[in-house]
């Protein structure tokens, strides 16, 4: 974990949810909680460290490189996930970071 571990991890599976709309509004949730957690790291605390306790020996690194992960991780998801849609015949929306970027930046569309 990046920051201040207030409770205990839950993890979720798709069967937690009984409809798609609480699983889209526990994503939001997660969305600003991890903005509010980004807001409030300074360069210092950017640079404390870390242990990642499933590596053997644990892996002790900088919270930038762990946020560096989990976005790294997250894209090579998305990825999957388009691939996996035009595989069953649908349109993916383009990932691209650079897209975004040029596109000025808009926030997410959960509508």
């Amino acid at each position: 974990m990046t920051g201040p571990q207030t409770t205990q991890f839950d993890l979720k599976k798709l069967e937690d949810f009984v409809t798609t709309a609480e699983l889209k509004q526990y994503a939001r949730q997660g969305n600003v909680e991890l903005r509010e957690l980004l807001q409030s790291l300074s360069p210092e605390r950017l640079e404390e460290t870390i242990v990642i306790p499933w590596f053997k020996p644990p892996l002790t690194i900088s919270r930038r490189h762990a946020l560096t992960q989990a976005a790294m991780h997250s894209h090579y998801h998305r990825g999957q996930n388009a691939t996996r849609l035009r595989d069953i015949g649908g349109a993916p929306p383009t990932t691209d970071f650079i897209v975004w970027v040029k596109d000025g930046k808009p926030a997410a569309k959960w509508d």
